[in-house]
């Protein structure tokens, strides 16, 4: 039951924070189609990586970790998992990035190595959130009688 309830809350919280991370990350494009897309990008990821976060951070902290090992569960998950997702980006979409011609977004996309340090730091951001989150709600304090 506790797996359910945190996988259901993260992937809440995730779609939540991933909206936001993702419409700052389109906002770099200065039009509203990359806000757009970055909000779309945010929901889709936000709910995986919430929802996955959430199971794993009930598996490593339980009933006992609290914030800190639920941080900690989404910072390692989340740059691991950012890190996978971002070698599969296809390079027509780094190219149609390329053709923005906005310097950061150059140097972030440039290749598959920075493509996914970009992806793996975003997302470890939304995954420390989330498991921060759900560490804390998930803990139960100690009868000190």
């Amino acid at each position: 039951e506790l797996y359910l309830k945190s996988s259901n809350f993260g992937a809440i919280a995730g779609m939540g924070f991933g909206i936001l991370i993702g419409a700052l990350t389109g906002a770099l494009t200065s039009s509203w189609d990359g806000i757009q897309f970055g909000i779309i990008v945010g929901i889709v990821l936000g709910l995986l990586t919430g929802s996955l976060t959430g199971a794993l951070t009930v598996r490593v902290a339980g009933r006992t970790g609290g914030v800190s090992t639920g941080a900690y569960t989404g910072m390692v998950f989340g740059a691991i998992l950012g890190g996978v997702l971002g070698i599969f980006i296809p390079d027509s979409f780094r190219a149609r990035v390329a053709t923005l011609h906005i310097l950061v977004l150059d140097v972030l996309t440039q290749g598959r190595f920075e493509t996914a340090a970009l992806l793996s730091f975003q997302i470890s951001i939304l995954a420390t959130m989330v498991g921060a989150w759900v560490g804390g709600r998930n803990l139960q304090p100690r009868n000190l009688e």
